[in-house]
């Protein structure tokens, strides 16, 4: 049963990481932020983890602002200093770094859940 849940949640994984790439390299050279469509891209990605793995939707939420918020600090701040305003470059910059970090903190997320129901 594990197994299952490790393969969808790595699927759940790879879609927000695809979908916010996509919106990372559409939103690049815009002056408005991207956090206002990766925040929620996370949040959604950690909300369906924790339905994935039978945890509390309250400890979901609380986890996925906390992740959502940090994932999307820890990625502006490398694609801005990757040089991310350059177009095409920085568009491309921008795309990798927000499905690198995404995918990143999916993982962890999931580890941390995975280990929680090992401990009950």
């Amino acid at each position: 049963m594990l197994y299952l849940e490790r393969r969808r949640g790595r699927r759940i994984i790879h879609t927000a990481a695809i979908a916010g790439a996509v919106a990372a390299f559409i939103m690049a050279q815009l002056p408005a932020s991207d956090n206002l469509i990766l925040v929620p891209i996370e949040v959604i990605m950690v909300i369906r983890l924790g339905n994935l793995f039978h945890i509390d939707l309250k400890k979901s939420v609380s986890t996925s602002f906390i992740v959502g918020n940090i994932a999307t600090l820890v990625g502006r701040g490398i694609s801005e200093f990757l040089v991310g305003w350059i177009p095409v470059a920085g568009n491309i910059i921008d795309a990798l770094t927000a499905a690198a970090v995404i995918e990143f903190f999916g993982h962890a997320v999931a580890r941390s859940y995975i280990h929680s129901l090992k401990d009950q």
